[in-house]
């Protein structure tokens, strides 16, 4: 099923887009938006090729249809958002992002997708100034960021980030990046170097002096380096200063092969969930945002006025 969208496809609180039993492409101007909403699901969606939309009429909500402004041209765009899960999706080649979590957005868990053929590929976090941002909390789990991407793995700025077993595979610039003092705690996690050998770091402090992130917590723990790979760590070492950064236990990095071996769609699998200890876990880490889903079914108000209704019955 090809989605191909000529604006925003604006989303209200308590929806689930479940793309399991069918190959769904989200294609087009605008892509997804989740602006100033809660408790969403995005499940086993391709999302690739957005572009920038807009300055027309949109519907965004059932009783509301009026102008927006250009959009950046992300896959998914968390805008004011809370409680966010996207899961087992596949995304590439955008205008912007593949996703940017920005505005004052937290609750957000980006777990067992598939990232590919990107520059800027994940933004957490307004502007270093955006002081909202600084309470944001983000996990970001059992991800592939696979071929031709080039930065931003995330690129943070504030906020407390949890990146765990994640398989990074030669980036062209760096994997995770940061300013304004961001909390980073990366464990368990996979990052294999490109061959370039001015590209070999995963960190990048973006225009900041080494005399102030160096008061920054980033730390790596139980992460396995390959082809030269180097994470430089800085801040305080003592546990409590992750608390906020911490939000599933880590499994050991020698793993990560099996961890992430069905990220991205899942395909016409029915109800296969894939290799099952990373989803339990993460269905564990958001079971308690999600008790209020007490619909059958989820209805999305879309570009003019679509109306997607699709089964909640076999998510959980």
């Amino acid at each position: 099923m090809l989605i191909q969208l000529s604006e925003e496809l604006i989303f209200n609180s308590y929806k689930t887009l479940d793309g399991r039993g069918a190959n769904v492409h989200i294609i087009g101007g605008g892509c997804i938006t989740l602006q100033y909403i809660s408790n969403v699901i995005i499940h086993n969606i391709h999302i690739h090729h957005c572009y920038q939309a807009g300055e027309t009429n949109i519907r965004s909500s059932p009783t509301h249809y009026g102008w927006r402004t250009k959009s950046d041209g992300d896959g998914i765009s968390i805008f004011g958002a809370r409680d966010i899960w996207i899961d087992h999706c596949s995304l590439s080649h955008c205008k912007d992002g593949l996703i940017d979590v920005v505005m004052g957005s937290t609750g957000i868990t980006i777990s067992n997708n598939l990232f590919s053929h990107h520059n800027e590929v994940m933004l957490l976090g307004h502007s270093d100034d955006y002081l909202p941002d600084s309470g944001m909390q983000v996990t970001i789990a059992f991800n592939h960021f696979g071929k031709k991407l080039i930065q931003r793995m995330p690129r943070c700025r504030r906020g407390y980030i949890h990146v765990v077993n994640n398989d990074f595979t030669r980036w062209e610039m760096y994997a995770i990046g940061g300013s304004g003092n961001p909390t980073i705690n990366s464990q368990g996690n996979r990052y294999i170097a490109p061959y370039d050998r001015n590209a070999k770091q995963v960190t990048k402090r973006v225009d900041t002096a080494e005399d102030e992130w160096r008061g920054w917590n980033w730390r790596s723990e139980g992460d396995i380096m390959v082809n030269g790979a180097f994470f430089v760590a800085s801040g305080q070492g003592v546990e409590v200063k992750y608390e906020k950064a911490y939000s599933v236990e880590p499994k050991s990095a020698a793993y990560i092969d099996q961890i992430t071996l069905n990220a991205g769609v899942l395909g016409n699998r029915g109800n296969n969930w894939g290799s099952g200890q990373p989803e339990i876990m993460i269905l564990e880490l958001i079971r308690m945002q999600i008790q209020a889903y007490s619909r059958t079914t989820m209805n999305i108000q879309g570009a003019r006025g679509l109306t997607l209704i699709l089964p909640l019955s076999q998510l959980f």
